[in-house]
């Protein structure tokens, strides 16, 4: 008979919840000891119960040796990470360059403002501001598209609403002549231009 599917979900009953802890525990140490014999790897587990005492599993020498061993492995990767002194420097290096473009730019656009010329601005500035008017155009060439598409998909969604309503109005049209078609016109139905005279008889007189 296959056993049902557990729950993962946290036994509310302390007295089965420390037999499952005691079970699972040691599953968990005998599979920790068999991979390591299989594979020849070196495991180190720690287990804190819910009462706080603790369990450890050092498979290959002591659990020392190995915090030691996970430690210098590490060490190497903290190291790679950038710190905040470091994150700092980029910032402020970033800033900088920031600041030197926007000078850059305010004097390009006071040169064109000017008139142009040859003694304001050197020819790497020049080389430099080029560059940024060909971004600030690819930005701005990118926005109107995006702009033009929202527009022409505007366009077609009131098309498409002007049709409904059209194809609407078409059907109600058509109901109506179909009902005036079907409604008798006043000449068809006879009407007597004039009233029987009726003819009254005395009895007396015959």
């Amino acid at each position: 008979m296959a056993r049902g599917k557990v729950q993962l979900k946290r036994v509310e009953n302390p007295v089965h919840r420390q037999v499952t802890f005691c079970k699972r525990r040691a599953g968990l140490l005998k599979k920790a000891k068999e991979l390591s014999v299989l594979c020849d790897a070196e495991i180190g587990l720690f287990i804190f119960s819910p009462h706080g005492k603790l369990y450890e599993l050092a498979t290959k020498g002591t659990m020392q040796g190995l915090i030691e061993r996970y430690m210098k492995s590490t060490r190497g990767t903290q190291a790679d990470q950038p710190n905040e002194k470091q994150v700092l420097l980029e910032s402020k290096e970033e800033i900088s360059m920031l600041k030197i473009e926007i000078e850059l730019l305010q004097k390009g656009l006071s040169w064109y403002m000017s008139g142009g010329g040859t003694g304001t601005m050197t020819l790497d500035e020049l080389h430099v501001l080029e560059k940024h008017l060909e971004i600030w155009i690819y930005h701005i060439r990118s926005a109107k598209m995006d702009f033009m598409f929202q527009e022409i998909q505007l366009l077609k969604n009131k098309e498409g609403i002007l049709k409904a309503a059209n194809n609407y109005l078409q059907e109600q049209i058509d109901k109506q002549f179909g009902i005036a078609n079907i409604m008798p016109t006043m000449t068809d139905i006879p009407y007597p231009l004039t009233k029987q005279n009726e003819i009254y008889i005395n009895s007396d007189i015959c």
